[in-house]
């Protein structure tokens, strides 16, 4: 990774650090405090829909951010195991390992006005599998507030952020006169002219990357020993590769000095698959044409379902943790 996307990763780590550090300090000991008590080990399956947002695809108008753009259409799933160590019952430390895959094709864009038609006559499209894992820290602020020692809600809202890592690798299509389909690793192709002395600004994309994901969800106490949680999982990255468009178009005869005969054949085809819409009868732009946004990077984020199972003996014992429920005030969590 590049020294200053290093930079920027290690001081978000460090910002989250001590701001939770001042946050437990200013709260109430007693309830932030560890304690003597032993930490609670949560192993468990996670999965749910993946949704990718990058320069690919698209709905009707300018091209946007976030909920605006999805293509449900194109609506992959994660899956994966977390294990989280709660040493209190307000945070926990989850490790997790998981596989997703994503998709944009500029062909599924709608066709209602002028502005979204410009990317549709880009007509282009990838796909990838991602591997990731992570590192992050869940917050339960309610437990972090509760008045009594005997509080132990059924639903529990919590937040999280962290660091991850993980690996991509896109492919792009191309059909042929009789409507056969093969797809093509884009990374060795060079379709921006990535390390290519023509474009000295644009170097080589890692496939390998770290990334901060984050989000929130409610987890729900099923019994003494199993829990179910549904959150929201957004990735933020530092690439804007990930479907392999960034920038601009480059003059084809580039391929012929930096690939072989063949990925040259398929890089000149694959990196600018124009079609007519607008401009009908073009087939190509010219070198130098915007190709994506540079200035928004790609990102991807999951509906998780999660299902945890807790490690070790019960803690306490059930009917006096019963019994003490009954006997306390009534609360919304």
């Amino acid at each position: 990774m590049r020294p200053h996307l290093q930079y920027a990763v290690g001081k978000t780590v460090s910002i989250i650090f001590f701001s939770l550090l001042l946050l437990c300090g200013s709260a109430r000991a007693q309830h932030l405090s560890f304690g003597a008590e032993k930490p609670v080990v949560e192993i468990g399956l996670n999965f749910g829909p993946t949704f990718f947002l990058g320069d690919l695809g698209g709905h009707a108008g300018e091209g946007t951010r976030f909920l605006k753009d999805l293509n449900f259409p194109l609506t992959k799933w994660m899956k994966g195991v977390f294990a989280t160590v709660y040493p209190a019952d307000w945070i926990g430390f989850r490790v997790a390992g998981q596989y997703t895959y994503v998709e944009g094709r500029d062909n599924i864009i709608s066709t209602k006005g002028e502005d979204e038609l410009w990317r549709k006559q880009r007509n282009l499209d990838f796909r990838s599998s991602v591997w990731e894992a992570y590192g992050a820290i869940e917050i339960f602020p309610t437990m972090m507030l509760k008045r009594y020692d005997d509080y132990d809600p059924r639903f529990r809202p919590y937040g999280f952020i962290g660091v991850g890592i993980f690996h991509f690798n896109p492919e792009g299509s191309l059909t042929d006169a009789n409507g056969r389909v093969t797809w093509h690793k884009l990374h060795p192709l060079r379709t921006e002219g990535q390390g290519m002395e023509e474009y000295p600004a644009k170097k080589p994309y890692k496939l390998t990357q770290l990334n901060i994901p984050f989000g929130g969800g409610i987890r729900m106490n099923v019994s003494e020993r199993v829990n179910t949680s549904i959150e929201l999982l957004y990735r933020k990255t530092f690439t804007d590769y990930i479907d392999d468009v960034s920038t601009e178009y480059i003059d084809p005869n580039d391929f012929d000095k930096y690939l072989t005969t063949q990925d040259a054949l398929i890089a000149r085809q694959i990196h600018d698959k124009t079609v007519g819409i607008l401009i009908p009868g073009i087939t190509r732009y010219e070198p130098g044409t915007q190709r994506g946004n540079p200035k928004q990077k790609d990102a991807y984020f999951s509906c998780v379902l999660k299902m945890g199972i807790r490690l070790g003996a019960e803690v306490g014992n059930t009917a006096e943790k019963r019994a003490a429920r009954q006997r306390r005030c009534p609360h919304f969590f």
